[in-house]
């Protein structure tokens, strides 16, 4: 058994820890199930689970307690509601205004969602599945190091900030803010800011969130397994006879390098889910703010029309 779990850690290609792999295949090899949609479906389990337990430990008591009713009953679950008081009052409010108690509940899922699967990520599932002797990947590597998830996380993210614009602004405001506002004499202008402006806001700002989840959870993820790689190489090698001292240093200053990286990817794991909450709370607000110019702008005219009869 240790021989072959070192097998495992000494895989040829780091990349074999990290990225997605078919549990059931259909005749024609197309994937019916892999390790990212059972990774996928175990952090919406959790989700719903444990978001579940710890509202009902947050949630007002009865009056009979007194004071104590509004105290959260578990130390996990106010860690929870500080995360979500501070994502909610620091981090959202000032940026929604008015509306951030209607978007709060999508940008908290969405964090939640990305940081549970970052760190389903960082423990080696697939790993202990193959030592144990399960061969098919039921739950297994980094979903949201796949470009197909975080692709469709951005698609959702940039359907709930389009459509909130249109809502907050109106289709013709909406149309009229990416055309940058202008007059239609200068409408081949407008045409123009109306394209960069589409792309931006359908293909440039979701592509960016994709993107940045991808790459920074595959470079962290890929780099722990290549250090571990080393160690178990080093192993394998020692235990084949391949000698003890040099093998030894190798193992102790990968493992050593591997631990304090994955510090650094806990970090990095609240980090990415963090920034593509905080990123969309922007997109959002971008088209809020222009709204609020526009009011400021005619309250403005107003006042001065008003200052002028006086």
């Amino acid at each position: 058994m240790t021989a072959f779990a070192m097998n495992i850690l000494a895989s040829a290609d780091p990349l074999e820890h990290v990225v997605n792999a078919a549990a059931v295949r259909s005749a024609d090899g197309y994937w019916l199930w892999s390790g990212n949609q059972g990774a996928l479906v175990l952090s919406g389990l959790i989700l719903v689970f444990v978001g579940m337990w710890a509202a009902s430990k947050i949630k007002t008591g009865p009056s009979s307690q007194g004071a104590d009713a509004y105290v959260t009953r578990s130390r996990f679950a106010q860690l929870v509601e500080v995360i979500c008081e501070y994502l909610r009052e620091e981090v959202a409010r000032p940026l929604l205004g008015d509306r951030t108690d209607k978007l709060m509940p999508f940008l908290w899922t969405i964090f939640f969602f990305i940081l549970v699967n970052n760190l389903i990520g960082l423990t080696p599932v697939r790993d202990v599945l193959h030592i144990v002797g399960i061969e098919k990947v039921w739950i297994g590597g980094t979903a949201t190091q796949n470009i197909w998830v975080t692709g469709t996380l951005a698609i959702i993210a940039a359907l709930v900030f389009n459509i909130a614009a249109i809502m907050r602004l109106g289709p013709v405001g909406f149309v009229k803010h990416m055309m940058g506002g202008l007059p239609w004499t200068m409408f081949p202008i407008a045409l123009l800011l109306l394209v960069i402006e589409a792309a931006g806001q359908f293909i440039i700002k979701p592509f960016a969130l994709a993107l940045r989840l991808f790459a920074n959870m595959t470079a962290g993820h890929v780099l722990i397994a290549t250090l571990l790689s080393f160690a178990g190489g080093a192993i394998a090698s020692a235990l084949g006879g391949g000698g003890y001292g040099t093998n030894s240093a190798i193992t102790v200053v990968s493992v050593v390098s591997a631990t304090m990286l994955m510090f650094l990817e806990l970090f990095v794991a609240f980090l990415q889910a963090f920034v593509f909450m905080f990123l969309t709370a922007i997109f959002i607000s971008i088209m809020d703010h222009h709204d609020e110019h526009e009011h400021e702008h005619g309250h403005d005219h107003a006042t001065g029309h008003e200052h002028a009869h006086a």
